[in-house]
Parts: structure tokens; C-alpha cells; sequence
């Protein structure tokens, strides 16, 4: 079986406002709520105008009573209108909020589940972005945008029937721009959307060059790539500068061409308006040309705004876009037909049958078998690239297992769930990852809390097993020692011996160690080997090894070559047999005495 990558979906253009539905279906109390508020506040601020032309019209009479009692109206509906806005914004930006928080929480639990194929076609950097810039765009297009768009059409739909009740010759022709500002917006939209896109993308490879410079600091500084490394960093800071400017140049464009169609329509009540009045003072008056002005102002003002809008909205569709290229990638591995087991359940026998794996094409394990009873401990031996760290990854299913070929306990491990195959195999990598944070927080990740007194008893028994405590404890912050970005302040050896200690702690009933020894002296490897044969007592142990020192501690050895299981047996009976694993005995015994001389 070949490892399938990752890839990123292919989606239907809509595939993004409909995620948004979804998301707001489950935010329908808050935006309903604060739509209703939105038109209490649209139907307060169109009474106004009407007030303005009574109160007009009352002075133009010399009714000063009737022009205060319209003034008192004006007052109250504006203090209504105000708590009606605060009330809707508190509501619709909630729901924004709340947008935001579901897809932040979705984010993270698909990421746990991608596998390594993914992480190889997008860097930390662009997931960065994504989980930042990106999720803050989406907050403001269902808040912001989401509430202005709203007010646009209750704006409408309270201020075109007013004015056109009044006078439908003047509404009309006041409202004749307006196609040429729908015209303008689709024009305007499809450029924002492009270069939206390119601005988000820009800080992206950005964020990823910043985060791979970081985490490499040691080899910069070793090569002396620091100027080549800022230069390259001034190289993504101009792009993203040049495709933030196309944006702001574009906005900068839209806003007064939009603008537009207000004067225009203003210019046209106050002239047409004002001839109406000489000519026939009896049907229109003073007081109509202001009502007009304020109702178009209503109108004019979420026109002129649906530019910025606009371009919240191609922000945001851009940046739902960028989000579910993550929510909808594929994982390398996933439970979809998993069979619930309960992992105390599970006893620890380990079976591999006829396994065969490729990735890219080349094939990496061909026809590999083995039985590993529970509680028993078995060594993989083999020179470099004869797929034991494969085999290891594969058994704790890190990889995409075939079906079929791997079994814990007699159950197939691609229908164990992998929350419980991951709760009873435990598995340190030959490479380790360690987190920029504190080696006891390291050590106890796998434990619920991580500070507790108990807990850093736990870390001090798991440093003492992975041979690290002496260390650490001279350490001027002992266990409580920051190890930085990918524990870029320790040694190789310290870091593989934290990744130890952490598994060790975690206590699995299947325990896996990838090479776990590569990066320590020959001293420190007695030490550590005695500690794992206490850690593994009760325990499965599968230890990928190159040292046959820590093989001949092993109830079994299983050789590989190429891919393929050569020799299995005990320690002294491969030796006995004279084959690949003689040689290797031999070649290091030799490699020994030449370094003690």
C-alpha cells in the first residue's frame, strides 16, 4: 500500500457562504435578535426625516408649539434609535464572536488529525496565518459586515417607500445613480476578491519564513545565513507591502467613485426640488427637500459603506477560502470504520502479517511478519533506510496502515479508535519534537495537569529513568528550564532523552522506541537500557535499535534488510548462525575496542 498524501480539496465556489450558513444556523438566536433591533433602529431613524419636514413645515406656518413638540419627537426617537444600535451591534457581534470561536475549535481538532503528508504541502507559518489573520477576517465579515449589510436593507426598505410616497417623480429621479453603483460594486467586488486573496496569501509565506527561521536558528547562525535570511525576509515583507498597497490603492479608488452616487443624488432633490417649490409652492415645500435630503442621506450613507463592505465581504469569502483548504484536507489516517475497544481491555500482543508499504512509489516494507507476544520485548535491527522506523511508525499507526496487516490483541489496529490505540501504544520518535516550553511540561504532556505536586514527582521519576535528571538539575531553572523552540536549547541527546522520559512517564501498554539511542554515549546507554528494562517490565516492547547491545537485551530479534525480514530469533542464536546480525555484532565489538584504545 502506497502512503496517500494529503491533499487539498477541490471545492464548488459557494462551498464558503455555505459554511458560513451553517455556522450561523447555529447563532440564529443572537442574529435574529439583533436583526429585530436593527429594524427598530431603521424605522426610528426614517421617522426622524418626517419629523424634520413637520417641524419645517410647523415654523413655515409660524407654529412654534407644534415645531417644539416635532423637536421633542426628533429627540426621543434618536435616543431610541441609539439604544436600539447598541443593542444590535452587542448582539450581531456575539454572534461573530461565537462564528469565530466554533471555527477556531474546528481548526485545531482537524489539525490534530492531519497527518504528516499535509504538513509537508502547507508549513506551520501558512497554518498560522490561517488560524489568526484569517479567523479574525471571518469575525469581522459575520460581525461587522454581516450587521451593515443587514442595515443597508432595512435602511431601504424604511426610506425608498417614504420618499416615493411623497413624490414618485423626484424619488425616481433621486434614485438613478444607484444602477450605476450596483454596476460599479460588481466591477470593484471581483478586483477586491483578487487582490484580498494575494494580500492574505503574501502573509502567509510571510509568517512561514519567520516561523522556519526561528525554529533554525542554530543552523543560520552556524552557516552564517543571517543577512541572506533577512534579505529574503525584506524580499516577502515587499510583496506583502506591494499586495496590501494594490489593496488599499483599489480602496482608495472605490470609495469616492462610490460616493458618487449620494452627491449625485442629492444634486438632483435639491434642483429638481427647488423648482417644484416656485413652481407649485402648494404640493412641495422646504420642509420635502430636507425630509428628502435626510432619507436620502439613510440611503446614501449604507451605499457608500457597502464599498468598505464589499470589501470585508471578499475578505472574508477569501479567508473562509484559506480556512478550508485545512478543514477540508484529507487525513493520513482516520477511524471512520473503527469498532469501539476499551483499552484496559487490551493486553498488548502484537501481530504483523504480510506487510507491504510504499511511499511515492518506492517500496519501503515488503512481506514483513512477526509476533510479539504481550508483555514480551522484541528488537528491530537494520542499517539505515531498511524501513525500521517505518515499521515502527506503521505499528502505532502514525502512518496509514493498510488494513489487514498489523493486529493488537487480534483486533485489526485500523478499527481500534485511535483515541484508544493512541492511550495504549505509546511511541518516541528518533527525531523528537519538544515544545517551546518548560522540560517538566515537556515530560508530564500527556498527563491532565501537568503542575500538579504529584505530577512533577512523576517527572523527576522519568527524568531519573531517561538518565536526564543529574542534568537538569544543574540547570540554573532545573525542570522548570524553557528548551525553546523545538528544544533548540538542549543537545540532540537531551532532547531524545526528554522524548524518552515522556513516554516512559505516559506508561503505555504497548511502548514503541525509535532508536531511542542514537544520540547518547556509550555510559549513558547501559544507564538508559536499564531503565527502559524496568519501564517495559508488564509491558510490549518494541525497540528499533542499531546497537546490538540493546538488542541482546530483547526476548527477540527481527532483522531487516531492504525492507524484508532476513533472520528472527534470540540474540545468541542469531550469532550462532553466522548471518547479517553476526556481522553487525562483530563490526561494533570492533568499532569498541577501537575507541578504548
Amino acid at each position: 500500500m502506497s502512503a496517500a498524501p494529503s491533499v487539498l480539496v477541490e471545492r464548488p465556489p459557494g462551498r464558503a457562504w455555505s459554511l458560513l450558513r451553517e455556522l450561523l444556523v447555529n447563532q440564529r438566536r443572537e442574529v435574529v435578535i439583533g436583526g429585530v433591533f436593527l429594524a427598530l433602529s431603521s424605522v426610528t431613524a426614517g421617522a426622524i426625516p418626517q419629523c424634520i419636514r413637520g417641524a419645517s413645515d410647523a415654523l413655515r406656518a409660524s407654529h412654534a408649539p407644534r415645531a417644539m413638540a416635532f423637536a421633542l419627537a426628533i429627540a426621543a426617537l434618536a435616543a431610541a434609535g441609539a439604544w436600539f444600535r447598541v443593542a444590535s451591534r452587542l448582539r450581531v457581534f456575539n454572534a461573530g464572536r461565537e462564528v469565530e470561536f466554533v471555527l477556531r475549535e474546528r481548526l485545531l481538532a482537524h489539525l490534530h488529525r492531519l497527518g504528516p503528508s499535509f504538513f509537508q504541502r502547507m508549513g506551520p507559518g501558512e497554518v498560522m496565518s490561517r488560524a489568526t489573520s484569517d479567523l479574525a477576517q471571518v469575525r469581522l465579515l459575520v460581525g461587522f459586515g454581516g450587521l451593515n449589510l443587514v442595515n443597508a436593507v432595512f435602511a431601504y426598505v424604511v426610506n425608498i417607500p417614504l420618499i416615493f410616497m411623497r413624490n414618485p417623480r423626484l424619488a425616481a429621479l433621486a434614485l438613478l445613480p444607484f444602477p450605476v453603483f450596483i454596476f460599479l460594486t460588481q466591477g470593484f467586488g471581483r478586483a477586491m476578491f483578487a487582490r484580498s486573496r494575494a494580500a492574505q496569501e503574501s502573509l502567509g509565506v510571510m509568517s512561514e519564513r519567520v516561523q522556519r527561521v526561528l525554529s533554525g536558528m542554530r543552523v543560520v547562525r552556524a552557516y552564517g545565513l543571517e543577512e541572506s535570511q533577512r534579505v529574503g525576509f525584506n524580499q516577502d515583507i515587499d510583496r506583502s507591502l506591494e499586495a496590501n498597497l494594490a489593496l488599499a490603492r483599489l480602496r482608495g479608488v472605490m470609495f469616492p467613485v462610490l460616493g458618487l452616487a449620494g452627491a449625485m443624488s442629492s444634486f438632483i432633490v435639491v434642483w429638481v426640488g427647488s423648482s417644484q417649490i416656485i413652481t407649485d409652492p402648494s404640493t412641495f415645500t422646504v420642509g420635502d427637500i430636507l425630509a428628502f435630503q435626510s432619507h436620502l442621506a439613510l440611503i446614501a450613507w449604507p451605499t457608500i459603506a457597502l464599498g468598505y463592505l464589499l470589501s470585508i465581504l471578499q475578505r472574508g469569502r477569501a479567508s473562509v477560502d484559506r480556512l478550508l483548504d485545512v478543514l477540508e484536507a484529507s487525513p493520513d489516517v482516520d477511524d471512520v470504520d473503527a469498532t469501539p475497544v476499551e483499552p484496559s481491555s487490551i493486553e498488548g500482543a502484537l501481530a504483523v502479517r504480510d506487510l507491504h508499504y510504499a511511499i511515492d512509489g518506492r517500496t519501503v516494507l515488503e512481506g514483513v511478519s512477526l509476533e510479539v507476544p504481550a508483555g514480551h520485548r522484541v528488537a528491530i535491527v537494520g542499517r539505515t533506510g531498511s524501513g525500521k522506523s517505518v515499521l515502527a511508525r506503521l505499528l502505532a499507526r502514525m502512518l496509514p496502515t493498510p488494513v489487514g496487516a498489523v493486529f493488537l490483541d487480534g483486533h485489526d489496529i485500523t478499527r481500534i479508535p485511535l483515541a484508544t490505540l493512541r492511550a495504549v501504544v505509546g511511541l518516541a520518535q528518533q527525531e523528537p519534537f519538544l515544545f517551546s516550553t518548560t522540560i517538566a511540561r515537556n515530560v508530564a504532556f500527556a498527563e491532565l495537569d501537568p503542575d500538579a505536586p504529584a505530577t512533577r514527582e512523576k517527572v523527576r521519576t522519568a527524568l531519573r529513568s531517561a538518565q536526564l535528571l543529574a542534568e537538569v538539575d544543574a540547570m540554573p531553572e532545573g525542570a522548570f528550564t524553557i528548551v525553546g523552540e523545538r528544544g533548540v536549547q538542549l543537545s540532540g541527546g537531551q532532547k531524545q532523552r526528554v522524548a524518552l522520559g515522556r513516554a516512559l512517564l505516559a506508561g503505555p501498554r504497548v511502548l514503541v522506541l525509535d532508536d531511542p539511542l542514537s544520540a547518547v554515549d556509550t555510559r549513558t546507554e547501559a544507564a538508559i537500557l536499564d531503565a527502559i528494562d524496568q519501564a517495559s517490565r508488564g509491558r510490549t516492547l518494541v525497540l528499533v535499535t542499531h546497537r546490538v547491545a540493546a538488542a541482546a537485551r530483547c526476548d527477540q530479534v527481527v532483522v531487516l534488510d531492504a525492507g524484508r525480514v532476513v533472520e528472527t530469533g534470540t540474540h545468541d542464536a542469531l550469532i550462532a548462525r553466522g548471518g547479517f546480525y553476526a556481522r553487525l555484532v562483530e563490526r561494533q565489538a570492533l568499532e569498541a575496542e577501537l575507541e578504548a584504545m
